[in-house]
């Protein structure tokens, strides 16, 4: 099924939002080496508990590509226990810190091609379509979109997509209605986090929302 928004209601939405909330200059983040880390970290957690357990990894001195990747398990999961499944997450950030080693770091990932590096991101145990378009977008600034339960949640609610729709139909979609954009794809993203947030939550807010306008949803959800 082929996902067609359009561009003008996005940069509808995209103005909309970033009226009210303006610019959000995300990702948080030190580097593209730790903006990875958070990528991988923040599977299934709010980002809150991302920035403890990365506070953790610079008190332990393992905010590090080889200190991490020779760490004792056991010690690198206690440290990242606030951004929760932490022994799963453990592995899955020792198995990163392998591939970006043996990549060259972040010289010879950024030498690569973004649908090279894209698949070899693939290949690495623990990341998915969503984790590895975080890295390609905050950390590689690619021009990939990254869609996520909140691009999900408010897309359906404005009517550009339906639910289940696929994941790489969504994202190419977006890339292909509004162009190969690595920082408007940031800001709208960034965006659609912040509102999802702050109004168009699982029980939205609808008197709160800055897309009323242009939402045939507003009103009828509770």
């Amino acid at each position: 099924m082929t996902f067609e928004p359009g561009e003008a209601p996005l940069r509808a939405a995209f103005d909309l939002m970033l009226y009210a909330y303006g610019p959000q200059h995300w990702w948080p983040g030190d580097g593209a080496f730790e903006i990875s880390v958070g990528a991988v970290l923040t599977q299934n957690t709010a980002w809150s508990n991302v920035e403890r357990a990365i506070a953790r990894l610079k008190e332990a001195r393992l905010l590090d590509a080889r200190a991490i990747a020779r760490a004792d398990p056991v010690r690198l999961a206690e440290c990242i226990r606030s951004a929760g499944y932490f022994n799963v997450k453990a592995r899955r950030l020792q198995a990163f810190c392998r591939f970006w080693l043996e990549a060259g770091g972040e010289r010879g990932l950024a030498a690569r091609d973004t649908a090279g590096l894209r698949q070899a991101l693939l290949g690495v145990h623990g990341i998915g379509p969503e984790t590895a378009d975080d890295i390609l977008l905050y950390a590689f600034d690619r021009p990939v979109f990254v869609i996520d339960a909140y691009t999900r949640r408010l897309f359906e609610r404005l009517g550009l997509s339906r639910n289940g729709e696929a994941y790489e139909a969504l994202r190419h979609g977006v890339e292909r209605a509004l162009g190969p954009d690595a920082q408007g794809f940031n800001e709208l993203h960034a965006l659609i986090v912040r509102h999802a947030k702050q109004a168009c939550r699982k029980r939205p807010l609808c008197e709160a929302c800055c897309l009323g306008t242009i939402c045939p949803s507003r009103g009828r959800l509770r």
